[in-house]
């Protein structure tokens, strides 16, 4: 584990010293969470409605979506591509599960979703900064376990990502 530190904070120099705006990747993975949400809705809403014309614009704004993903998620490797684009979607829902949880005066079941939220929208960063290989995700039965992984890797975007930088 603290070997696996040592190479996030490499990494994160890496970042630092290069030319990757996470400003801007932040921003663009929020539009993404809500262009995937959009295609949820057109979907369910073909269904109820009989209407073509939904799948219509669900076709549309999956094209948008698939093209904007591709400045973020770059050369991706396996199934990096699906990862990527389920754990913004999980992220986004969670993160509506715990407003809706919060807006019912449940502030300490809103705050474990809010938790599990930002846990996954980190995860989509390590993985997209190369901080993190998805099989590590499952050759590594103990990353799901142990929480203090989850914690030192969101830990870490906390300071990485940082939408009110612009520079």
């Amino acid at each position: 584990m603290e070997n696996e530190v040592k190479q996030w904070m490499e990494k994160i120099q890496e970042i630092k010293n290069g030319n990757v705006d996470l400003s801007r990747d932040e921003d663009l993975s929020i539009a993404l969470m809500n262009l995937i949400s959009l295609e949820e809705h057109f979907f369910f809403t073909a269904v109820k409605t009989e209407d073509q014309k939904y799948l219509n614009m669900l076709h549309s704004v999956r094209e948008t979506r698939k093209e904007l993903m591709k400045k973020i998620v770059k050369n991706p490797e396996g199934e990096e591509w699906c990862i990527s684009k389920h754990l913004l979607a999980a992220s986004m829902r969670l993160i509506e599960v715990g407003t809706k949880e919060f807006s019912k005066g449940d502030k300490e079941e809103a705050n474990k979703f809010f938790t599990q939220a930002f846990n996954l929208y980190s995860l989509f960063f390590a993985i997209n900064l190369k901080m993190i290989k998805p099989e590590k995700l499952i050759a590594d039965e103990n990353f799901s376990k142990e929480k203090t992984y989850f914690s030192k890797l969101s830990d870490l975007m906390k300071k990485i990502i940082d939408c009110c930088k612009e520079w």
